[in-house]
This record gives structure tokens, C-alpha cells and sequence, in this order.
């Protein structure tokens, strides 16, 4: 199964189905299926999640991709990757992970027992 690790502050929004899509740069290529998310610091927390869509996209039209736009101005939107990127630039290509929420994931009848 896939995995992504997430910072401590954002797995809470996972588990609850509150975030339901994660944006990386130059990370290990996420495609649709299940997906596991081991929360960094605590790996014995985890969320399987159903990976739908997986987008390749400028980081600049990703707030807009996933409608937080309002929330997201360049300068946030920026300042937040920048935060686990460094280099990240404007104008490089992201990927955009979108999934289900862990209690829609876990009603699919392949969900791995």
C-alpha cells in the first residue's frame, strides 16, 4: 500500500474526513488506490484512506484546484509549502492528491482487512 507521512497538525483533519486532498512537490508519485497516512512523530497513527484523482499542476493554480482560493493567497499559499519545501518556487508543478475520507474509505468492499 502507498503511504505519505503528515505533520501531527493536519492528521486530526484527515481523521475526522475534514481534509480530503494533500499537495506535494517532489515526493514519491502518489496514483489513485488506497493510501496509507502515518502521522510524523507518532507512526503508530495511521488513516487508509481511497486515493480518486491525482493532479499535476502549477503551484500557483493549486488553492484555486481545490477551491481555497479565498483562503490561500499567493502569500500564504507560499509561506505554507515553503514550511515543509524550502525551494519550492510560484511557478513549479505540484502534485495534488485527492482522496476519500477515512469512513467513506473504509465502507469499500475491497477495504484491506
Amino acid at each position: 500500500m502507498q503511504t505519505l507521512g503528515v505533520v501531527a497538525r493536519l492528521f486530526p483533519l484527515i481523521e475526522a474526513g475534514e481534509k480530503t486532498s494533500t499537495i506535494r512537490w517532489r515526493e514519491t508519485r502518489i496514483v489513485p488506490g488506497y493510501l496509507r497516512y502515518i502521522c510524523d512523530g507518532e507512526p503508530t497513527k495511521t488513516a487508509i484512506v481511497w486515493v480518486t484523482h491525482c493532479t499535476d499542476i502549477p503551484l500557483s493554480e493549486a488553492a484555486a484546484f481545490v477551491g481555497r482560493q479565498a483562503e490561500w493567497p499567493k502569500e500564504v499559499m507560499l509561506a505554507g509549502m515553503r514550511e515543509h519545501y524550502p525551494e519550492i518556487r510560484w511557478e513549479d508543478v505540484v502534485q495534488i492528491i485527492e482522496h476519500l475520507t477515512p469512513a467513506e474509505t473504509l465502507k469499500r468492499s475491497d477495504f484491506p482487512a
